[in-house]
């Protein structure tokens, strides 16, 4: 395990491990002898915090396909629903109950390093990795139960009484959550050359990366969700500064060529990638490059396909360049050049092509075209490499960060989205703000189609952070923080569950797609009965529902473990 670990994260001290006892005679007064022996233990965390593309033919990796799942980028023949019961057992990964080992990995990490027999910075730095794992932890369960217990400490088997607690306020949780993230920030070296090259490690970077991440959605649940002003501004402010730490001191800047991030076979010398996951054949691969090759895909909805803007700089609402949707050639001339970096310059159908997607509209974003025909291009044997977290995200979230603190500047913007505008091949115009409005070229502008509820200025910043992320998993917990889960809703928002415009005489009888209204020309609808529509009907599903066997096992320790609202 240990060996696909450092194949997984490029690290070369190999001698460092042959010389090692057997694994089987390892104990816990044995193992900490070295600071090489806590470099390895380290490793343990990363296929669950940094999955990349996961491996073999696994689909829940963290970006893509997970994103499939629930939000508004996607148009599936059958979406999927909010959950409607509460469930009995918690069996599922990721349920309540599944985080406790790595909680307890981490406290055992933090303390059994003090016993390691290393320089105090060693000893700050390796303590500033484990806290930083066991703030990603609590993050998560934090993000999908609400309230949460906190454990500070390694507990016995027979701690019971701390093991049956309570939940702890989630304003206290994340409190304690910024606090690791704080200390890692101060400890965490700013380089590890001994582990191997940068951008497989957890290094100071990496750490801001992951808090402007975190506290951005945690500011906004704040602001958004629990109305609470104070809590949200002092979150945003730390995912601000986080992301201004990496802007200014990371040494990373925006690559030139946009779709390199998410299909390169290397990214060791990428400038903005912060983390990746290695991949290498015959030892670590997995099937997303096969998948948007040769297999069926759920296609992008006409309502993230209009989401990009047109080469000028204005939304299709307003441009005179729009061309319009009813040829993929006028859907992509004239605009962002990300869409033509994310999609497939044609249409594929059910009844027409093997490939086809539910819409219509297929992903290219991830696809190798240089590998398609080869080996490791097919089934679950793709090596392209993964990006975990990179440097665009963290220009989005500065910039979103201060735009929900209300802070935002020209200057701002010109550090953080006009970066990514500027991009080798992107060449967007400038996004202004004038008057606390959007603007380019001098001339203020106002969506006509954007949500009433959230401002002009906004709606844009939310705009650039959808199509510059599209497809890489992070518009659920977006629509979450925003409190706009109403997006998801196929009847009060139907162009989620619609896709290209088709004339169905322009394909071949064989053609097996529903259209509007069974129109003879028409936009493709994915989902068709209704039974399948996806309904938002209840807030209670922002938070997910805790299992009633964990219940009732609290219960029977004299623990009064609160379900969460309206379950």
């Amino acid at each position: 395990m240990f060996g696909l670990i450092l194949i997984s994260w490029g690290c070369k001290k190999t001698d460092e491990f042959l010389t090692k006892q057997p694994l089987d005679q390892f104990t816990d007064d044995t193992y900490w002898t070295s600071e090489g022996n806590v470099r390895t233990f380290a490793f343990g965390f990363y296929p669950t915090y940094f999955p990349g593309y996961a491996s073999g033919f696994d689909l829940s990796w963290g970006g893509y396909f997970s994103g499939e799942s629930l939000n508004d980028d996607f148009a599936p023949l059958t979406p999927t629903t909010f959950t409607k019961n509460v469930p009995a057992t918690d069996v599922a990964t990721g349920g309540w109950t599944d985080g406790f080992k790595n909680i307890r990995k981490a406290n055992l990490f933090i303390d059994r390093i003090k016993k390691v027999p290393m320089p105090d910075e060693a000893i700050k730095h390796w303590t500033g990795v484990a806290r930083f794992f066991r703030a990603l932890e609590f993050a998560s369960k934090v993000k999908k139960y609400g309230d949460f217990p906190w454990y500070g400490k390694v507990l016995a088997e027979t701690d019971v009484k701390e093991l049956y607690r309570p939940r702890d306020p989630r304003t206290m949780v994340m409190d304690s959550v910024l606090a690791d993230f704080n200390y890692a920030a101060a400890n965490v070296r700013t380089a590890d050359a001994a582990t191997g090259p940068q951008g497989l490690v957890v290094n100071k970077s990496v750490v801001l990366a992951f808090m402007s991440r975190v506290f951005l959605f945690e500011g906004n649940w704040e602001k958004y969700q629990a109305n609470n002003a104070a809590k949200a501004t002092e979150y945003l402010t730390a995912a601000k500064n986080a992301a201004n730490e990496v802007i200014t001191k990371g040494g990373y800047s925006v690559a030139p060529d946009y779709r390199k991030l998410f299909n390169s076979l290397d990214l060791s010398t990428n400038t903005e990638i912060i983390l990746y996951r290695k991949y290498q054949t015959g030892l670590l691969t997995h099937s997303l490059n096969s998948y948007v090759n040769k297999e069926v895909q759920t296609g992008a909805s006409k309502n993230a396909i209009e989401s990009y803007l047109c080469k000028d700089g204005l939304p299709i609402s307003v441009s005179p360049l729009y061309k319009g949707d009813k040829t993929i050639a006028n859907v992509m001339t004239d605009r962002d050049p990300r869409i033509a970096a994310t999609f497939v310059p044609a249409i594929r159908l059910n009844g027409v092509v093997s490939n086809y997607s539910s819409s219509g509209y297929a992903v290219l974003k991830f696809f190798n075209e240089d590998i398609k025909d080869l080996t490791d291009g097919n089934s679950s044997l793709n090596d392209t490499q993964a990006p975990v977290i990179r440097f665009g995200e963290i220009l989005i979230n500065y910039a979103e960060a201060s735009a929900e603190l209300g802070t935002l500047t020209q200057n701002d913007l010109d550090i953080s989205i006009n970066k990514l505008r500027k991009r080798t091949g992107i060449n967007m115009p400038a996004l202004q703000v004038m008057g606390g409005q959007p603007a380019v070229n001098g001339n203020v502008y106002d969506d006509p189609k954007r949500d009433p509820t959230v401002s002009s200025l906004l709606w844009e910043i939310r705009r650039e952070r959808r199509t510059e992320l599209m497809m890489e998993g992070f518009r659920n917990d977006d629509l979450r923080k925003w409190k706009k889960y109403q997006y998801l809703d196929t009847q009060g928002n139907p162009d989620i569950n619609l896709g290209a415009w088709i004339n169905r005489a322009d394909y071949p009888k064989t053609l097996s797609v529903a259209t509007q209204n069974n129109a003879a020309s028409g936009y493709v609808v994915p989902a068709t009965k209704a039974e399948t529509q996806r309904i938002f009907n209840d807030p209670k599903v922002y938070l997910a529902p805790l299992p009633l066997d964990q219940i009732k096992l609290y219960k029977d320790q004299g623990v009064d473990l609160k379900q969460n609202p309206g379950w």
